[in-house]
């Protein structure tokens, strides 16, 4: 199988050092920075982007120049999506777990061993909590920022790694005559604008993440993971068992604008010491509406970790 591996887009998703690595989940890219280049002795800090047409770790911008100033943060393209290897193949939350895990252990081996404080963005918070359940030693910290899996009324308690979607719905989906042109509709520049104004609630959304998310749906391969993602085979129907599973210091925020706004099974949670909960009176991704408030509160809940 031919690797789809990226060209970057015209302009790199974030300010930092751009590195790929081979990894049981392919080809790897991701974003790094420290401050002063002080690498090994700053305090790492893993970045997970969400999971959409366009998804990169260009969702992580304001996080990743915020911390890097004092920390060493690290910015996960995950497999099929940003820089990393986008080739023709099956993309799970197995496949995405995998990839959290080949990043932690990068990490950790820069670090000595250090724990890391991990954060995700809405669907790549499923990966990320299963990664930190399958390896806790891995990880000090959990931040899930507008994770799915808390709607609606009934949680997913299904069996271990069982899937939300349809592998029938993916070859509907993804068939040869109209996935290229499904693929297109879906990333005309419009429809993207359409997507983010329903992420943020708002008609005021991040131009620049727009305009990273119009280049990098061009690039070759651009197609496949989404396809997966649409399928909703992305979801997994155990997640609320691994929730459950987490046992460090765990923070859920989320918004009140949008269409992501439905985390009512959080209260599942609200007695659980290692738990800790905002809302924000932001769109899906606070961090970019009011991030100075937004990193108040990170900062409360690492320092408590």
């Amino acid at each position: 199988m031919k690797s789809a591996i990226l060209q970057p887009a015209s302009s790199p998703a974030l300010r930092g050092e751009r590195i790929e690595f081979d990894s049981t989940a392919g080809r790897l890219s991701y974003y790094r920075s420290a401050p002063n280049g002080a690498l090994e002795s700053a305090a790492p800090m893993l970045l997970i982007h969400s999971m959409n047409a366009s998804g990169s770790a260009a969702e992580m911008r304001p996080l990743f120049e915020h911390y890097a100033t004092t920390r060493a943060v690290y910015a996960l393209d995950l497999p099929g999506f940003g820089s990393s290897d986008r080739s023709d193949r099956v993309y799970l939350p197995r496949l995405m777990t995998d990839a959290v895990h080949a990043m932690a252990a990068r990490i950790r081996a820069e670090h000595q061993g250090a724990q890391v404080d991990a954060l995700a963005l809405s669907l790549g918070c499923e990966f990320l909590a299963r990664a930190a359940t399958e390896s806790p030693a891995d990880y000090k910290s959990v931040a899930l920022v507008s994770p799915t899996g808390f709607n609606g009324k009934k949680p997913r308690l299904g069996p271990p790694e069982s899937l939300v979607g349809s592998f029938r719905a993916h070859r509907v989906l993804a068939w040869s005559g109209w996935s290229d042109g499904l693929f297109r509709q879906l990333t005309r520049p419009g429809v993207i604008r359409f997507f983010l104004e329903k992420t943020w609630g708002s008609k005021q959304i991040d131009e620049t993440l727009f305009q990273y998310d119009v280049a990098i749906v061009l690039q070759p391969g651009a197609k496949n993971a989404p396809l997966y993602f649409l399928s909703a085979l992305l979801f997994s129907a155990d997640i609320m068992r691994v929730y459950d599973a987490l046992k460090m210091p765990t923070w859920l925020v989320h918004g009140v604008r949008g269409d992501f706004v439905d985390y009512g099974l959080k209260s599942r949670f609200a007695n659980a010491a290692n738990w800790t909960m905002d809302v924000m009176t932001t769109g899906a991704i606070p961090y970019f509406e009011v991030p100075e408030e937004f990193f108040a509160r990170c900062d409360a809940f690492l320092k408590r970790s």
